[in-house]
């Protein structure tokens, strides 16, 4: 049986490595936020019979998220040609880790960041070798990741008298710009802000019903599922429907 040309056998083994993955991500989750734990598969060989918060879940995600990808991008004949399908099977389980621990601890680990940009850069090198254009847009993804939210950082600074985005997040942004390029990071940011927008004010209506004065909510999670959302739909589709929605706004304001 094959969909989209994919024996059925590829989905169920990538599946399984999902599986072992999302149970290393469930640990690095933990020691991420450790101090004395280093990350290394030395050390999750010696925990691995531990019980982790949410590993199940990890598992599952990952798992579900690699079959998706291997259905996506395919399988092709050339090293070169796979390249977007391992980047983004290596980028995964990085951005569920970054979810998870930003959601509970409210910080994405530098050790997490250093990680997902060293990797970036040695597929920017590989991406090179092919097209240098490609890597020159993965390079000015960085920049352009990194610029949008130290920019925000500052106004927020000034304007609020309060950091309006934790470094975390600027590191966060850069290392994401390697794999997705310049106008696809700018797209992410968007729309990260337009679910943020959404879930924010839903979350807020609940802790005033609740009387909880926590107003914090960590913005990492809604980067990762922007970057999801356009690891799956592609570049384009969000500049596409903004354009839309205010040709609409202004349409509705001027009458027409």
């Amino acid at each position: 049986m094959y969909f989209n040309n994919i024996s059925i056998i590829y989905y169920l083994i990538i599946g399984i490595i999902g599986l072992a993955i999302g149970k290393f991500v469930a640990w690095t989750n933990v020691a991420y936020v450790t101090e004395n734990e280093k990350i290394s598969l030395r050390n999750f060989w010696k925990h691995r019979k531990e019980t982790y918060e949410k590993q199940y879940l990890n598992m599952f995600i990952i798992a579900v998220l690699y079959i998706a990808i291997l259905y996506k991008y395919g399988i092709e004949d050339t090293f070169f040609k796979n390249l977007d399908l391992i980047k983004f099977l290596v980028l995964t389980p990085m951005l569920v880790s970054s979810f998870f621990v930003d959601l509970k601890h409210r910080i994405i680990p530098n050790r997490l960041n250093m990680t997902m940009l060293e990797i970036g850069i040695i597929f920017t090198f590989l991406y090179g070798i092919n097209n240098i254009s490609i890597a020159k847009d993965m390079l000015l993804g960085l920049v352009v990741g990194a610029g949008i939210f130290i920019v925000i950082t500052i106004l927020g600074g000034l304007i609020a008298g309060k950091e309006a985005m934790g470094l975390g997040d600027v590191k966060f942004m850069g290392a994401l710009g390697l794999y997705f390029g310049m106008s696809t990071i700018a797209e992410i940011s968007l729309l990260a802000f337009f679910i943020a927008a959404a879930v924010s004010i839903v979350v807020l209506l609940f802790r005033l019903i609740r009387k909880n004065n926590d107003e914090y909510i960590p913005f990492g999670p809604f980067l990762v599922l922007a970057a999801f959302c356009l690891m799956f739909m592609g570049d384009g589709f969000v500049f596409q429907y903004f354009i839309a929605f205010c040709k609409m706004i202004s349409n509705k304001l001027l009458g027409y």
